[in-house]
């Protein structure tokens, strides 16, 4: 079965509260956006951005990209997917990974450890939850011991996983219902889709500044690259793709301490692979060549001021 080609967005947009952002959602509709992805990082959590966005456009559909499987314990994730799978029936899609070892042991103070196992415990943790059956387990990462979910889940959501590498990848397409992926080029995609396997869904965050000027473009594409691409598993990632060579710099310099060189030392054509920018229409055609390299479900993050960002979804739309 052919998996159907969606157009997202990531969302929340930055610089504009949360609240505020209701019209812009409802107009996402009319432009023929499908979905609203959320991130969790630094800034909000992934769910309740989600929760409150299903009661303005019970149209779109709804997925977290990503959330850790390692910062909530079992029976918290559960029954925070099962509410969201309440407030959004049949239009929740949860992907999960590994996130990184900044955020899981130095923001949360956790163990980064076993990160394949622990991603596919909590999915099959989640798939035995999410029917209400009473789980008694001894995972390989975690234990769960007499749980039983009291929230009746309306439809089971799909599962995506955030992957990398060929493991995770393979995990994605094994267990899960898909992959999603990010920081890569769209000619990447070529290379990571084939190990998740035919029919499943490729969601892509892609990072997105429309911008013309080339300078300013690469100084702000080259600062964000650095603050990804020097995290272990992307740069595990990165040297896998073949960049190892183009980016041999950034990690020495980066290790010395000269943060500054080392962004400087990124070279601008990887920039420009990793990075959609120019005009509104050429990030059009871009986002496009991700989707015809096996994209089913691009997401594109904004990198823009909120006064341009109505203007540059409109553009953006499909």
């Amino acid at each position: 079965m052919a998996i159907p080609q969606r157009y997202g967005i990531t969302f929340p947009f930055d610089g504009i509260p949360l609240l505020e952002q209701r019209n812009l959602v409802r107009e996402l509709v009319d432009l023929g956006y499908t979905d609203l992805w959320s991130a969790e990082s630094g800034g909000y959590d992934a769910f309740i951005p989600l929760a409150v966005a299903a009661q303005w456009a019970p149209e779109l559909r709804l997925g977290t990209a990503i959330v850790p499987a390692y910062t909530r314990g079992a029976h918290t994730l559960a029954s925070t997917v099962a509410s969201m799978c309440q407030a959004a029936p049949g239009r929740f899609a949860l992907g999960i990974g590994t996130s990184s070892d900044v955020i899981v042991e130095r923001w949360n103070g956790l163990t980064f450890d076993k990160p394949y196992q622990r991603v596919r415990d909590t999915i099959r943790f989640l798939r035995a939850a999410l029917t209400g059956e009473k789980v008694d387990e001894q995972y390989e990462t975690f234990n769960v011991r007499g749980f039983r979910l009291g929230i009746k889940v309306p439809e089971q959501p799909p599962i995506l996983v955030a992957a990398l590498r060929e493991g995770m990848l393979r995990l994605a397409g094994r267990e899960g219902d898909g992959a999603i992926i990010n920081w890569l080029s769209a000619d990447d995609v070529k290379t990571v889709v084939p190990h998740v396997g035919a029919d499943k869904e490729i969601a892509a965050r892609i990072f997105v500044f429309p911008v013309d000027d080339a300078g300013l473009a690469r100084s702000v594409g080259k600062r964000a690259i650095a603050s990804y691409l020097t995290v272990p598993v992307y740069a595990a990632f990165h040297e896998w793709l073949g960049r190892g060579d183009e980016l041999q710099d950034l990690w020495r310099l980066w290790k010395e301490g000269d943060r500054k060189a080392a962004a400087d030392s990124i070279p601008d054509s990887v920039v420009d692979d990793l990075l959609v920018w120019g005009s509104p229409e050429k990030c059009k055609e871009h986002i496009a060549r991700y989707m015809e390299n096996g994209v089913t479900t691009p997401a594109p993050a904004l990198f823009c001021g909120p006064d341009q960002l109505r203007d540059v979804i409109r553009a953006l739309a499909r």
